[in-house]
């Protein structure tokens, strides 16, 4: 039987503040790393006597190197509950919480939208789409829909921060099971709608949050949430344009070159869509069930340059240049796709 692996601790230090607030909790006399989402669980401070959960760090997890606050004993209690809200996230569990869902802002459906997507399967490829894509149709409104398929909040993302202030991103919407983003959709198709037409995105990059989930199994990944995202995109009469996962650095060899994750994807798609491939592959991949590949320009230098993160999975961009020209490609097709409206 499984079960909540929940301690008491004391707060002893803040690191930083925020949405996605860096703390150390003393549990058990140790000094463990947490995270606490204060749009969840209010303000931390030090000194707050909480309850955290620590089983991502129990088990030894990749991407859950911290405990989570469940809870603030001395300050997270009788916090008020938005006035009129009638939609819960992480419904029916004890962390429940209501939000305005940004559908309601929407108003019609509108289709086709005729507004080009770029569905993303790695959170690490969001920074190569949204710096391409701008270099490509500078100025453009780029949203971010937020997809499951990731391990952490919407509010964890430093990506998303950073591409927000930097003017490359004009909005973050957390659909679905997704969570912790600036607006909160109950659905993808209507993050899309909203952001495409209420938001006033030109376009929108779709996909999971940081922290992919996996299983080493053909199905059970967080990339197979691009499937239901194109689809989305497509039933919204958007243009839909996949950007693979491709890696020369993996030492998986169900990973080099055109990932299994994309090509389980694109097999299993209803209808074709446009899959960006980095414009000087020497052998491109064949792509099944008649998807169409559109060839992108890859500046590796330029993005090196920007400052924007160029690691994926502890590999540099020398050690697998192939898996970011892949996601620079998308990201040129992208814009190519807005400037061809």
């Amino acid at each position: 039987m499984s079960a909540l692996a929940l301690k008491r601790g004391v707060v002893t230090e803040v690191r930083s503040t925020g949405p996605a607030a860096e703390i150390v909790v003393e549990v058990d006399g140790q000094a463990r790393p947490a995270l606490a989402y204060t749009e969840l669980t209010g303000p931390v401070e030090t000194g707050d006597d909480v309850v955290v959960n620590t089983a991502a760090v129990d088990l030894g997890l990749g991407s859950g190197g911290f405990d989570l606050l469940l809870v603030n004993l001395t300050r997270g209690l009788g916090l008020g509950d938005p006035q009129g809200a009638h939609v819960m996230k992480l419904n029916y569990t004890p962390l429940q919480y209501p939000v305005h869902p940004v559908e309601e802002v929407a108003g019609d459906l509108v289709r086709p939208l005729a507004r080009p997507v770029a569905v993303i399967s790695l959170h690490a490829q969001l920074p190569c789409v949204a710096w391409a894509a701008d270099q490509h149709a500078a100025g453009v409104r780029i949203g971010y829909v937020q997809t499951v398929g990731g391990a952490l909040s919407g509010a964890h993302s430093k990506v998303v921060r950073d591409l927000r202030k930097r003017g490359l991103l004009a909005g973050h919407v957390t659909a679905g099971a997704a969570f912790g983003g600036e607006h909160e959709a109950i659905s993808v198709a209507g993050a899309l709608h909203a952001g495409l037409t209420a938001l006033e995105w030109d376009a929108a990059i779709v996909g999971p949050g940081p922290g992919i989930l996996g299983s080493s199994t053909t199905l059970g990944h967080g990339g197979m949430a691009a499937v239901d995202s194109a689809h989305a995109a497509m039933a919204l009469g958007c243009a839909t344009v996949i950007v693979p996962r491709m890696s020369s650095g993996d030492v998986r060899e169900r990973h080099r070159g055109l990932s299994h994750h994309t090509r389980t994807a694109l097999e299993l798609m209803l209808r074709a869509a446009l899959v960006a491939l980095p414009d000087d592959l020497d052998d491109p991949p064949d792509l099944p069930n008649g998807h169409r590949p559109r060839s992108g320009k890859a500046d590796l230098a330029g993005y090196a340059a920007s400052g924007l993160p160029a690691r994926t999975m502890g590999r540099s961009i020398e050690e697998d240049d192939l898996f970011f020209r892949s996601a620079l490609a998308g990201g040129d097709v992208l814009g190519s796709e807005i400037r061809g409206l």
